[in-house]
């Protein structure tokens, strides 16, 4: 695994980021810049991170690992249902087919917990019990497991907008996806989650919830697209120290953008006017635990490509 030392000397040329004027963005998103090709589309995984609906910082090799860690988990769950991969020809790139996506998030969750205001926890806390179109029962604690996966559905919130959470019965009377295609969904998105479960376990972490995206082909087959099982679209925590720390109700070791948050919150800043300034020592803390994740799910040493990135993606890109 790669040293502290060996993050904090490439922290400066992650700010670099990927501009090229010969391949101007049709869409430039959060965490990915997205060029347009007939049939397909060019995802370029770079290392902005978005937290509380704001681009706050970058995290070094961040890109790389969610690339490289969704390629991972695309081809172990096509048994599953297909996705949107075409090939993984770059640490940084991924050509995907070009899919209309659902306008909503479906949200699996397997334990009670977090510190923003439309989390469960926050909510349970505030004495509700019927929360999403669930209900839940009394006496329970924060970071404790559900008797089973739940779903909770949001909206796709545009760039200054936030994201609405939905009952799973109000994204079919909404007409906001087809019943029958909500039914796939729902099925894959727990079939995906208890794989992610098995496989995280094995690896020493507990997967807690994630976050996936669907999309629909020209033919009409439903796909999961985006990104899957990375630190920045699921919550992982260490599986070794969780029971103790729950015990002492303390927080688990977080292995995720949840590490960022919270270093956030610990500062007094939920999402409400001007965020702390982005610290450097924090962007080397969550490169290490996500570097971390993408081994203990792997099985592999996370090998590095070299920065600046910019003209080895700028020459797949002319490939393709």
């Amino acid at each position: 695994m790669l040293m502290e030392h060996q993050v904090r000397q490439v922290l400066p040329l992650a700010f670099a980021g990927i501009s090229d004027p010969a391949y101007p963005p049709d869409m430039r998103g959060k965490v990915r810049d997205i060029y347009l090709r007939p049939g397909r589309r060019i995802l370029i995984t770079t290392d902005r991170l978005s937290a509380f609906d704001r681009v706050l910082g970058l995290v070094p090799y961040k890109g790389q690992v969610l690339n490289q860690l969704s390629a991972f988990w695309f081809e172990r769950t096509r048994d599953i249902i297909a996705n949107h991969m075409i090939a993984c020809p770059d640490p940084n790139v991924m050509v995907a087919r070009d899919c209309q996506a659902l306008p909503v998030e479906v949200i699996v969750r397997g334990y009670i917990t977090g510190v923003t205001q439309t989390a469960l926890w926050y909510r349970y806390a505030q004495g509700e019990r019927r929360i999403y179109g669930y209900t839940f029962p009394e006496g329970l604690r924060k970071n404790q497991r559900l008797p089973e996966p739940i779903i909770t559905p949001t909206t796709k919130g545009g760039p200054t907008g936030h994201d609405e959470r939905l009952t799973c019965q109000e994204v079919v009377e909404r007409g906001l996806v087809a019943p029958a295609v909500w039914e796939q969904v729902q099925a894959a998105a727990l079939a995906l989650f208890k794989r992610g479960q098995e496989m995280a376990e094995r690896g020493g972490l507990i997967l807690v919830d994630t976050k996936y995206e669907f999309g629909l082909t020209e033919e009409g087959q439903v796909v999961v697209i985006d990104e899957i099982h990375t630190p920045d679209s699921s919550r992982f925590w260490r599986a070794d120290t969780y029971a103790a720390r729950f015990a002492a109700g303390e927080e688990p070791d977080n292995f995720d953008k949840e590490f960022i948050r919270l270093w956030y919150v610990e500062r007094g800043y939920r999402g409400d006017g001007d965020p702390p300034a982005w610290d450097a020592d924090l962007a080397v803390m969550a490169s290490l635990r996500y570097i971390q994740v993408y081994e203990m799910l792997t099985g592999k040493e996370f090998v590095p490509a070299d920065y600046p990135a910019e003209a080895r993606i700028i020459a797949v890109l002319r490939e393709l």
